[in-house]
């Protein structure tokens, strides 16, 4: 199976910015924003938000030998859908909206052993100051808890000019991973690096292949 990892944080915190040192080919980015990337890069995205295409893109990518898939700003999956639909009333819209995003990270389990989907996303903070992946809302919450789906989650930060990415909850946060896979509280906000620990802890084959 797949593994999903989310990398959370604030905007501007390096979550894009950790795909600085993947080369052409090492990596397939869906930019569900089409916002352009922040470093100088050769890397290409492909810009949608529509679920149906990206279930399709997903399979197709791992077919063609994506070894590395990031789904780039995916809370604004939900959040997209959500204005699209905001003339409507009732719960039905948030319980759609949920059951999407939970499908969608279903089908990134689905995909072959060796295939790891990241899916980046923005915190939000409860009045006691508690961080979360951002969602729409308490309806959608209520129907999901999205970090349940995900053994690892990695918070992002910048502090003092420098970026990271924290490896473990600081008990008011929602970051976790595996005894063992990391070393360190804090690792540079490297995607390569994390690609490549994540494989080498799992001996996951670490043959890539052009896309």
């Amino acid at each position: 199976m797949g593994i999903p990892v989310l990398i959370i944080g604030e905007s501007g915190s390096g979550k894009s910015a950790s795909l600085r040192n993947f080369q052409p080919g090492e990596v397939a980015i869906i930019n569900v924003q089409g916002k352009p990337l922040p470093f100088r890069n050769r890397l290409k995205t492909k810009h949608t938000d529509n679920y149906p295409e990206i279930q399709k893109l997903l399979p197709a990518l791992a077919d063609k030998g994506a070894k590395s898939i990031v789904i780039d700003d995916c809370q604004y999956l939900m959040a997209n859908e959500f204005m699209r639909r905001s003339a409507e009333t009732g719960f039905q819209k948030f319980t759609d909206i949920g059951k999407n995003f939970w499908n969608l990270v279903q089908l990134s389990i689905s995909l072959p052993d060796d295939i790891i989907i990241y899916f980046l996303g923005h915190v939000e903070r409860d009045q006691n100051g508690n961080e979360k992946f951002k969602t729409i809302g308490k309806l959608l919450d209520e129907k999901i808890t999205v970090e349940g789906m995900f053994t690892i989650v990695l918070r992002s930060q910048a502090v003092d000019g420098k970026y990271s990415f924290r490896t473990q909850t600081n008990g008011m946060d929602t970051a976790k991973s595996p005894m063992g896979l990391f070393d360190m509280l804090e690792i540079d906000n490297d995607l390569k690096f994390v690609d490549q620990q994540i494989r080498d802890y799992y001996a996951i084959n670490k043959e890539d292949k052009q896309q």
